[in-house]
């Protein structure tokens, strides 16, 4: 309960600095960063906004040491045996995540949304590094693991699944009946052999459909003599048995998925680095270190 406490808080953390930092900057300089590129020259920001200048300069190095230190203690954490044990591997994937989205951001800024050159492939790359990022999440929430990260099995799943609704069933045998039926009206056949666009647009619609009888399930619930606090105990049992029962069915082929993912993620993310570091050295051999 603990972990999961301070999980929240991190989460809470993680968002409202991206939102206030995000926010400020376009507070602060949307008179500027709105001009032409001709007229900025006149802007009183102008020597602070630039690129080259203090905060611009400085969105520039803190974006890019964030996406570094992100990428980095994640591929550390994640492939490094001797520090398998540090931590819960999904509180630093969260991390990550947090840093991989606020340094784009800031170097975002830092160019001034003017960018040309070798630097226009490293600002392509870095969207569609982000982009890419984006979709891994969802497939990566697709795939159960444990608290640790490791990936359940079916069978694991399985029994999980049976478990949740066993308990539910034994503490309220009242409403075993309508959880059958539930379960019914939610039973798909999942065809193992369709394609990967046919996965997710399952796991979509399954999701939805499991959303919309929860939902009804509860109205129905809300009409009985249960208190508040047992309804929402029913309710999460429940929602969490047919998420689980949703996730057998697709699971080998969202493994697949995410593998394939993994190629078309990871070499954005070198031609990002590569370039950014070339930059950074053709900036300091020009003299541009910031306040260093």
């Amino acid at each position: 309960m603990k972990n999961e406490t301070l999980r929240y808080s991190l989460l809470a953390f993680y968002t409202l600095t991206i939102i206030i930092v995000t926010g400020l900057i376009i507070y602060y300089g949307t008179s500027y960063y709105l001009l032409p590129l001709e007229e900025r020259f006149f802007h009183p920001l102008h020597k602070v906004l630039k690129p080259t200048g203090f905060w611009g300069h400085g969105f520039g190095i803190i974006g890019s040491l964030s996406m570094l230190l992100g990428v980095s203690i994640y591929m550390i954490r994640k492939r490094v045996k001797k520090f398998s044990r540090v931590g819960i591997l999904k509180y630093w994937l969260e991390l990550h995540i947090f840093l991989c989205t606020i340094g784009p951001i800031l170097v975002l800024f830092h160019t001034t949304f003017k960018f040309g050159g070798i630097v226009s492939v490293a600002f392509w790359s870095m969207v569609a590094v982000v982009a890419s990022g984006v979709i891994g999440r969802f497939i990566y929430v697709q795939i159960p693991r444990s608290i640790q990260g490791s990936v359940y099995s079916v069978n694991e799943l399985r029994e999980e699944h049976e478990n949740i609704i066993a308990t539910v069933v034994k503490r309220y045998p009242d409403i075993s009946d309508d959880i059958n039926k539930l379960e019914e009206k939610l039973q798909s056949d999942f065809d193992q052999d369709k394609n990967i666009f046919y996965a997710l647009l399952y796991t979509v619609r399954e999701a939805i459909l499991i959303k919309g009888s929860i939902s009804s399930f509860k109205a129905k619930l809300n009409k009985t003599d249960l208190a508040k606090f047992e309804i929402t105990r029913i309710i999460t049992g429940i929602k969490n048995a047919l998420t689980i029962k949703r996730k057998i069915n697709t699971l080998r082929v969202m493994q697949q998925l995410f593998n394939y993912w993994h190629v078309a993620h990871l070499p954005f993310a070198l031609i990002m680095l590569i370039i950014m570091i070339i930059h950074v050295i053709v900036s300091i051999s020009f003299g541009y270190t910031w306040i260093f």
